[in-house]
């Protein structure tokens, strides 16, 4: 696994990475960082030729692992793209030169459930709204109750929350949500009835939708789950429901959405993700006094990189010291790849 020049593998890190993990990958490899870049440029950018040149191994976040960066890494043997899916990869490329892609799932599913309940309460109490009038100046002496009456919520105690996708995140909402005495219901078709035994009940999207006093989306992006909710989905929904969305953008339907907050068909929502990012300074989203909006940011923070540069040590020194990373992204292909190889 070594290159010709060097007793120990060279790494070469250009995602954002915890220094006390460096530290120890030091033990293993010569260890290379570069200054990270959120252009999403490919690896093969003149700075890091000569560097790319000599690598065994990559870990990227933004950075692109294209067929140029491929063709300028000629001793490259492995690669960590620090994202739960490896969309800055090339993972057909990869598998045609035998390059196994491991990558750090999870990395930001505490991050973000904490996010995701903070719009649920965020939403439900009207923190946001409350303190945006109250910082206009409008709390006076002349109705001191007025905000008391205006910002009126909910409580969460004995409340019903339903979690679409039973993964990562949803997992740990669920945990946050059993914590605030709330009942809960998960929609996951790959998910046994009894996954959660008393914690939670699985049950199907219709259910999940008339019975939710709250709803919060969680499930990945794939064809089968954009639109997942639409007009027909919405309208289960009690008027006094409300829609959290600190998943993915294109699960819902926007005008299906856009048009029950309108008319006040359902109490509320509240978004950390949109169907154009960023939305338009005059998009609609931004006037209706029933959404609470942040601006994606689920998984901003330096706690999602104290856990990918986890994940990735991890894989990296499984790599080196020939065993098998937990999550490659080509692992079947390139097995599939081998088998022909032996025929």
């Amino acid at each position: 696994m070594t290159s010709a020049k060097t007793l120990r593998p060279r790494l070469l890190i250009t995602a954002p990475f915890d220094p006390a993990a460096i530290e120890r990958l030091a033990d293993l490899f010569d260890v290379d960082v570069a200054e990270p870049s959120l252009a999403g440029a490919s690896l093969a950018r003149s700075e890091l030729a000569e560097r790319l040149a000599v690598a065994d191994a990559v870990v990227c976040e933004v950075d692109r692992v294209d067929e140029q960066a491929l063709e300028s890494a000629p001793a490259l043997k492995f690669v960590v793209s620090c994202r739960a899916s490896p969309v800055n990869v090339d993972l057909p490329a990869c598998t045609r030169r035998g390059i196994p892609v491991a990558t750090t799932p999870a990395r930001n599913a505490e991050i973000t459930a904490d996010l995701a309940f903070s719009l649920i309460l965020s939403t439900v109490r009207h923190t946001s709204a409350a303190e945006r009038w109250m910082r206009a100046g409008h709390w006076t002496a002349d109705d001191i109750f007025e905000p008391y009456a205006r910002f009126r919520g909910i409580g969460l105690g004995g409340r019903t929350l339903g979690i679409l996708g039973g993964g990562a995140i949803g997992r740990r909402v669920m945990r946050r949500a059993l914590a605030f005495g709330m009942d809960v219901l998960v929609y996951d078709p790959f998910l046994a009835a009894d996954e959660f035994g008393e914690q939670a009940d699985v049950v199907g999207l219709d259910v999940l939708m008339s019975r939710s006093d709250i709803v919060t989306v969680h499930v990945p992006l794939h064809e089968s789950t954009v639109g997942l909710i639409g007009a027909d989905e919405i309208a289960l929904m009690r008027p006094d429901a409300y829609l959290i969305n600190a998943g993915r953008a294109a699960v819902v339907e926007e005008e299906a959405l856009l048009s029950a907050l309108r008319e006040k068909r359902i109490a509320g929502a509240g978004l950390d993700v949109f169907w154009s990012e960023p939305p338009a300074a005059d998009a609609e989203w931004l006037r209706l006094d029933n959404v609470t909006v942040t601006p994606h940011i689920g998984g901003a923070s330096d706690d999602v990189i104290t856990e990918h540069s986890r994940i990735a040590e991890r894989a990296l020194r499984a790599w080196v010291e020939g065993g098998q990373p937990a999550a490659v992204a080509n692992a079947a292909e390139l097995l599939t790849a081998s088998r022909h190889a032996e025929e």
